[in-house]
């Protein structure tokens, strides 16, 4: 992209700056269909004026702002040069991290464009990678550490990416199988009320672990892995006296394990296997006066080499937008009444 230095308006205070959009991206993927792009960047910098002619776009406005819209224009350029489309939500996002990166006075920062693109997996035309900096952080940290702890609310994609990267490790030959578990708390001493097999009384409780593989493998295969045990979705309790080699390990709802199935599972750890253990210390549904296991081994591992714990917050939610309000909501609620819906500390 080719810029012209920002330079002083007339008015007092104010900067300008001129950003020249190259001819091989058509301005639509730029500002969208029916500049629905441009609108969502407008909302974005109400105080900038952002004017676009041809393949030019001028923005005038307070310095730090404009500065903020030049950037925003370099890293949707960078992306789409990788041939990713620019959607509301990725510039949404993109606006949101170059924020967090000006305001965030420790450093660490990341460019959007890396993390929008840093792809994970593609299957049958769909492309799966982070779309926020806590994601790309979480990603990131899966492949440093033996141990990952995703802790976040619903839609924050924790368990999601995780099954991402066990995919991608099977099919790199990185492991040779995939072991998914998910403790059946919720059914507690229903189960036996249900009808059916003992497999048909927890499937539901694991169907989740399903639906995300068949985003991520050939529906047709699936049956024929899992019959050859190369990908096993057991509840958490068939994790027990096992020693779990070469293997990539996902434990889903972590927040309805107590201490002990905790150690238990960590502890089945085998040769050249990773775990991720993902969860949300706020939605626990353990029976009244039982710790959650995954809020204790925050404060017993953290300070354990090789193992890492995420955070992912409200901001990394990537379903409906209604969906990230409702966490907000919910959190706000709790900060004010005082109410702990953490439970069972």
């Amino acid at each position: 992209m080719t810029q012209t230095p920002v330079s002083r308006s007339p008015e007092e205070g104010q900067a300008r700056a001129h950003i020249t959009v190259p001819a091989k991206h058509p301005m639509v993927t730029v500002l969208g269909s029916g500049d629905s792009l441009l609108r969502v960047i407008e909302k974005a910098f109400p105080g900038t004026d952002i004017h676009v002619r041809g393949n030019e776009v001028s923005a005038v406005g307070a310095p730090e702002e404009v500065a903020l819209v030049q950037r925003l224009f370099d890293e949707m350029l960078l992306v789409l040069r990788t041939g990713a489309p620019m959607t509301e939500d990725a510039v949404e996002r993109t606006i949101a991290m170059l924020k967090s990166d000006r305001d965030d006075e420790a450093g660490g920062h990341h460019a959007p464009s890396e993390v929008l693109t840093q792809n994970i997996l593609s299957n049958r035309g769909k492309t799966i990678r982070p779309k926020t900096l806590n994601q790309k952080r979480y990603v990131d940290a899966i492949d440093k550490h033996t141990i990952v702890f995703g802790i976040g609310p619903a839609g924050t994609g924790k368990t999601y990416l995780a099954m991402a990267k066990a995919v991608q490790a099977l099919q790199s030959k990185q492991v040779n199988r995939i072991i998914l578990t998910r403790p059946a708390v919720e059914a507690g001493e229903r189960l036996g009320f249900l009808p059916g097999t003992l497999y048909e009384k927890i499937d539901p409780y694991l169907r989740p672990l399903y639906d995300a593989l068949h985003d991520m493998l050939d529906p047709d295969s699936i049956p024929r892995l899992m019959a050859a045990g190369t990908i096993e979705v057991a509840p958490l309790a068939y994790m027990r006296g096992r020693s779990l080699n070469d293997a990539f390990i996902i434990l889903d709802e972590a927040q309805n394990t107590n201490p002990e199935q905790m150690k238990m599972f960590l502890t089945r750890l085998g040769f050249n296997s990773k775990i991720v253990v993902t969860g949300d210390i706020t939605q626990v549904d353990l029976p009244g006066g039982t710790r959650s296991g995954l809020r204790q081994v925050q404060g017993i591992l953290g300070d354990v080499q090789d193992v890492h714990f995420s955070t992912l917050t409200s901001h990394d939610v990537v379903r409906h937008k209604l969906v990230s309000r409702i966490v907000e909501a919910y959190d706000k609620y709790d900060v004010t009444t005082g109410d702990d819906r953490n439970g069972k500390a």
